[in-house]
C-alpha cells in the first residue's frame, strides 16, 4: 500500500516526466487579492496567468497546493468533521497548461496516472462532462465525451448541468466546461444493490469526486455574457486526502495515514476515550481537531495570526471550534493542541518546511489562544447559568404557570443563545445540552434568525460590485517609482466599482510612479493630470499583478496620455519610515538575538509599526539601546544600495532577510543600508541621514511570542520632542525654575503623598465619629427595628466604610445616607441582618426606588447598596422617599 508521501511524489513525478515544471505551494494566506483571504483552490497562485495580467514562465506546471475553505458548497465550518470527506485545510494536487495542451492530453494523462500508475480498478471509475446550457447557448461538450469513450464504456460517462460541470472563477472572469473523475469504493455487495452511476454527484461518502479537469475556454462578463478566450488553458485539481482514501482502501479520509497519526495522538491525550472508533461523538471531536490543527498551524506558518477581524478571525474561529470539541466530548480542560501540532510537524514538515521552521511560534501562539479561550468558556458557562436562572425567576413570577405567557415551555431566547455562540464561542449544541440538563429548551428558530442576520451583515460589509474592465490597450504596467516621482502614461484599462456605498474607479496605466500597497508600506496617493484637470488618486494597490490606481473620477479623455504625479511630501515621509523599519530590524536582531524575525509591519507617513518574534517583553533598557543604535545609523548617513533583479539564491547568500509569509520570484530586489540587508520592494531614502530623529513610542504583546514595536521619525518625532520640551518648560515655570527640576518634582510628589495620608487618616476619623453618633439618633419603627435617614458629609468611600461598620455593629439598624460632594449627589443604604429578617426589605430594592429623585441609578446587595446621580437638588426628595419605605 502506498503511503501518502509516496502518493504525492508519484503525482509530481508523473507530470514532471511529461514536461511540467514542479513549483512549490503558494502561501495559504493571500496578500494581494482583495477577493480572497485564503488560497481556496490550486489555481489561485496562477490567477494572473488566466486573467492575462502576466506572462507564464512555464507553459506546463504541476504542484501540491495548501488550500483553506470555510464557506460555500459543502464547506460550512460547522459541518467539518461530521462527515468523513470534507475539510477546512486540504491539499490540492494540480497540473496546468497555459495555452499549451488541452482536453486530449489532460484526459489521457489523468487516465494513465490513475489506472496505470496508481492501479485504481477502472471498473470503479465514473466520469462526468458538461451536458450543455440553454441559457448560455452552450452545447454539450461532445469532444470530452468522445475522448473518454476511448477509455471506458459510455454508461460510465455521465452528462451533468452547468451547476456541476461548468467551472467559474467568480461572477466574472475565465471559465469553462469541466470533467470530473469519480471513484466508487463501496463493497461488492453495496455495488450490487445500486449501480455507482446513480450515486455520482449525490454526496455519497463512498462514491466521491477525486479529480476535476477544467478546460478554460471562455470569459464571463459582468453582464453575464460569455466570450471566447484568446488562448485555451487547462486547470486541474485532485483532492489529495480523497485520493489517499481510495488508494489506501479506506472508507474515510480520516482513516488514512494523513490523519490517523494525529487522531491517535488525540486519543492518547484523552483520559475518557483512549481509542478512536468506539464512540460517535468522541470520533467526531477527534476528526474536528485533527482537521483544524492543520488549518491553524499552516495559517500561522504562512503569516496569519489569530485576531478579531478578517482572516485572523477565521483562524481564531477554527481554533476555538477545535477547543470546544475537545472540551465538550474529550474532557480536555486545558491546552492540548500543541501535542497534536507536534505530531503534524512530523507528518508534513518534510514536504512543507515552513511548518518545521515556524513550529516554536505556532506552538506559542496556539497555547496562548487556548488558555484565553478556556477562560472565555468558563465565563460562558457562568453566563449560561445566569440566563437559565433569570428565565426560571421569570417563569416562577407568573402565578401558577410552568410556561410563559405564550404557552411555551421555559426556554433560552434566540438572541441570548446567539450571544453565547458569538461572544463566548459556545456551539449551539453545547448550549442545548447544558440547558436540557436543567429542563430548559432553546429557541432554535430565534437563534437561526440571529445567525442569518450576522451572515447578512458580514456579506454586506465585504460586498464589492465591479463592472467589466474597459480595455483600451494591451500591456502591463511598468513601475518607475524608484527613480522618479512623475511620468507620462497611457490608460490601459479601467472599470467602476462600488464598495460600501461609495463609487470609485480603478485605473491601470502603462507606466506609473505611484507605489502600490505592499510589504507593509501603504499605497501612494497623488494625481493624474491632463491639461488643467487634476484627478486625485486616493490609493494605489496591487491586485493580483495589476497596479491599480483608485480615483473618484476618470480623466476626461481616457484615450489621451496623463501625467502621473506622486504626492511628494507623503512619499518622502513614508520612505523615511520604511528605511527606519529596516534599521530597527537590524538593531533588534543585533541586541535581542538572531531569533528575531519580522512577523508583520505597517509603514505609513506618520508612523511605523513592526511585529517581531520574541518570547519576552523588550525591557525599557533594551528599547533604549535599540533606539540609540537606530539613531547612530541615521547619524552615520549610510548611503542606500539598491540592487535590482538579483537571483534569489545570490540574495540569500548575501544574507538578505525575507518578509514573513511572502512568496518571492526567481529575481528579487535587495535593499542595503550598511549592515542592514533585506529583500524589499518598497521606497527608501537615498541616505539614512535624511530620516531625522527616531523615537520608539510603544512596545506591547500582539500574541504569544509576538511583540509589537511602534515608532515615529522625522516630522512626527520632532513634534513629539517639541511637545515634551514645551511641557518641561511649563513645569519649570510653575516651579519657579529650580536648579534641578526632577528633584523639585520628586519633592512635590513626596509632599503630596504625605498630605494624602493625612487626609485619609482624617477621613477615617470622620467615619468613626459618625459611626458612634448615628445609632443614638435612630428611631424605632412599628416593627421594633431602628431607622435613621440623614444627609451627611462623606465621599463615596466614606459612605461605604460607614455603612459596613453600622451593618456589623448594629444588626437591627437601617441607615440611609445622602451626601453631595463637588456637586455630585450620592446615596447609600445599609441594612443590618436583624432588620432585613424582620422587614424583608432589601437595600438594592430601596436604592432603585429612591435614586431616580437624583436622576441616577445604582445597585448592590440585599444588605448594602449605593447610587450616584446628576441632580443634587433631588436629595431631599430621595431621603423623604427612603423614610417612607422604612416606616
Amino acid at each position: 500500500m502506498l503511503t501518502s508521501q509516496q502518493i504525492r511524489q508519484k503525482f509530481l513525478d508523473h507530470f514532471a516526466q511529461r514536461g511540467h515544471a514542479i513549483v512549490p505551494s503558494a502561501p495559504m494566506v493571500i496578500k494581494d487579492d482583495p477577493t480572497l483571504m485564503f488560497t481556496n483552490a490550486g489555481m489561485n497562485q496562477f490567477k494572473d496567468l488566466f486573467l492575462g495580467n502576466s506572462e507564464a514562465k512555464h507553459k506546463r506546471i504541476a504542484d501540491t497546493q495548501k488550500c483553506l475553505r470555510v464557506s460555500g458548497k459543502h464547506n460550512d465550518l460547522e459541518e467539518v468533521g461530521i462527515d468523513t470527506y470534507h475539510h477546512t485545510m486540504f491539499e490540492m494536487l494540480g497540473n496546468w497548461s497555459f495555452g499549451d495542451y488541452f482536453k486530449k492530453e489532460a484526459i489521457a494523462w489523468a487516465w494513465e496516472l490513475l489506472v496505470d500508475e496508481y492501479k485504481i480498478d477502472k471498473e470503479n471509475i465514473y466520469v462526468t462532462y458538461f451536458g450543455g446550457d440553454e441559457k448560455d447557448g452552450l452545447p454539450a461538450d461532445e469532444e470530452t465525451r468522445a475522448l473518454w469513450k476511448q477509455y471506458m464504456p459510455e454508461e460510465r460517462i455521465l452528462p451533468f448541468s452547468r451547476k456541476d460541470n461548468f467551472w467559474e472563477m467568480g461572477d466574472t472572469g475565465p471559465c469553462g466546461p469541466c470533467t470530473e473523475i469519480h471513484v466508487d469504493v463501496r463493497t461488492a455487495e453495496e455495488k450490487k444493490e445500486k449501480p455507482g452511476r446513480d450515486l455520482v454527484n449525490n454526496d455519497h461518502p463512498q462514491v466521491i469526486e477525486i479529480w476535476n479537469n477544467v478546460f478554460m475556454q471562455f470569459e464571463r462578463k459582468a453582464d453575464g455574457s460569455l466570450v471566447e478566450l484568446p488562448a485555451q488553458h487547462v486547470d486541474t485539481g485532485m483532492g489529495f486526502e480523497r485520493l489517499c482514501m481510495v488508494l489506501q482502501g479506506k472508507r474515510s479520509n480520516y482513516d488514512t495515514d494523513v490523519f490517523q497519526p494525529l487522531i491517535q495522538s488525540i486519543a492518547r491525550l484523552s483520559f475518557t476515550v483512549k481509542e478512536y472508533g468506539r464512540d460517535e461523538k468522541a470520533d467526531i471531536a477527534m476528526r474536528v481537531i485533527a482537521d483544524h490543527v492543520r488549518a491553524i498551524a499552516f495559517a500561522i506558518a504562512d503569516g496569519q495570526l489569530p485576531s478579531n477581524t478578517g482572516a485572523g478571525y477565521v483562524i481564531r474561529r477554527i481554533l476555538r471550534r477545535a477547543v470546544r470539541y475537545g472540551y465538550s466530548f474529550l474532557a480536555f480542560t486545558g491546552p492540548f493542541l500543541g501535542v497534536v501540532i507536534g505530531k503534524l510537524e512530523q507528518v508534513m514538515g518534510e514536504q512543507f518546511p515552513e511548518l518545521r521552521k515556524q513550529l516554536p511560534l505556532i506552538l506559542s501562539v496556539v497555547q496562548e489562544e487556548e488558555q484565553s479561550f478556556f477562560r472565555t468558556l468558563h465565563q460562558g458557562i457562568k453566563r449560561l447559568e445566569q440566563i437559565i436562572s433569570e428565565e426560571r425567576i421569570r417563569i416562577e413570577s407568573l402565578p401558577g404557570r410552568k410556561t410563559d405567557v405564550f404557552g411555551k415551555e421555559m426556554a433560552i431566547s434566540g438572541p441570548k443563545a446567539f450571544e453565547l455562540f458569538d461572544t463566548y464561542g459556545f456551539p449551539i449544541d453545547l448550549t442545548q445540552l447544558m440547558a436540557r440538563e436543567q429542563g430548559v429548551k432553546v429557541d432554535m428558530a430565534g437563534f437561526e434568525t440571529e445567525l442569518q442576520k450576522q451572515k447578512q451583515r458580514s456579506r454586506a460589509a465585504t460586498t464589492i460590485s465591479t463592472s467589466d474592465w474597459v480595455e483600451l490597450q494591451a500591456g502591463e504596467t511598468e513601475f518607475f517609482g524608484y527613480d522618479a516621482l512623475g511620468c507620462n502614461a497611457k490608460v490601459l484599462r479601467y472599470r467602476k466599482i462600488v464598495a460600501k456605498g461609495s463609487e470609485l474607479f480603478q485605473i491601470v496605466l502603462d507606466r506609473t510612479t505611484l507605489y502600490p500597497e505592499g510589504g507593509g508600506q501603504v499605497g501612494d496617493q497623488g494625481w493624474l493630470i491632463q491639461g488643467i484637470d487634476r484627478i486625485d488618486v486616493v490609493d494605489t494597490k496591487r491586485e493580483n499583478q495589476l497596479i491599480v490606481h483608485f480615483t473618484k473620477e476618470l480623466p476626461k479623455d481616457v484615450e489621451k496620455s496623463v501625467m502621473v504625479q506622486v504626492n511628494t511630501q507623503r512619499r518622502i515621509l513614508t520612505a523615511r519610515n520604511h528605511t527606519a523599519t529596516h534599521l530597527l530590524h537590524h538593531a533588534l536582531r543585533k541586541h535581542l538575538g538572531t531569533h528575531v524575525e519580522q512577523k508583520g509591519s505597517l509603514v505609513a507617513p506618520d508612523r511605523l509599526r513592526f511585529d517581531i518574534s520574541h518570547f519576552s517583553k523588550v525591557t525599557p533598557e533594551e528599547l533604549k539601546t535599540i533606539e540609540h543604535e537606530v539613531n547612530a545609523m541615521i547619524t552615520e548617513d549610510i548611503v542606500f544600495e539598491d540592487l535590482r533583479n538579483v537571483p534569489i539564491a545570490e540574495a540569500k547568500a548575501m544574507g538578505a532577510m525575507a518578509l514573513f509569509g511572502e512568496k518571492y520570484g526567481d529575481s528579487v530586489r535587495v535593499v542595503k543600508f550598511g549592515p542592514s540587508v533585506e529583500l524589499c520592494g518598497g521606497t527608501h531614502v537615498p541616505r539614512t541621514g535624511v530620516i531625522g530623529p527616531f523615537r520608539i513610542v510603544s512596545e506591547s504583546a500582539l500574541a504569544a511570542g509576538i511583540r509589537r514595536i511602534e515608532a515615529i521619525t522625522s516630522v512626527e518625532a520632532e513634534r513629539m520632542i517639541n511637545g515634551k520640551l514645551a511641557k518641561l518648560e511649563a513645569i519649570e515655570e510653575l516651579l519657579k525654575r529650580p536648579a534641578d527640576v526632577v528633584a523639585a518634582v520628586q519633592k512635590l510628589a513626596e509632599q503630596n503623598a504625605a498630605l494624602s495620608k493625612e487626609l485619609e487618616k482624617a477621613a477615617k476619623e470622620k467615619v468613626k465619629r459618625y459611626a458612634s453618633s448615628i445609632p443614638a439618633k435612630a428611631k424605632t419603627n412599628g416593627k421594633g427595628v431602628k431607622v435613621l435617614v440623614e444627609q451627611i458629609d462623606l465621599d463615596a468611600q466614606g459612605l461605604k466604610d460607614l455603612g459596613f461598620a453600622l451593618r456589623e455593629q448594629h444588626t437591627d439598624l437601617a441607615f440611609v445616607a445622602g451626601s453631595v460632594i463637588d456637586g455630585k449627589p450620592l446615596l447609600a443604604v445599609s441594612l443590618g441582618k436583624a432588620f432585613t429578617d424582620a422587614t424583608g426589605l432589601k437595600a438594592v430594592d430601596i436604592i432603585k426606588q429612591i435614586s431616580p429623585a437624583i436622576k441616577g441609578g445604582g445597585g448592590g446587595q440585599p444588605d448594602f447598596a449605593t447610587a450616584g446621580g446628576k441632580e443634587p437638588g433631588g436629595m431631599a426628595e430621595a431621603l423623604k422617599k427612603a423614610a417612607e419605605l422604612l416606616g
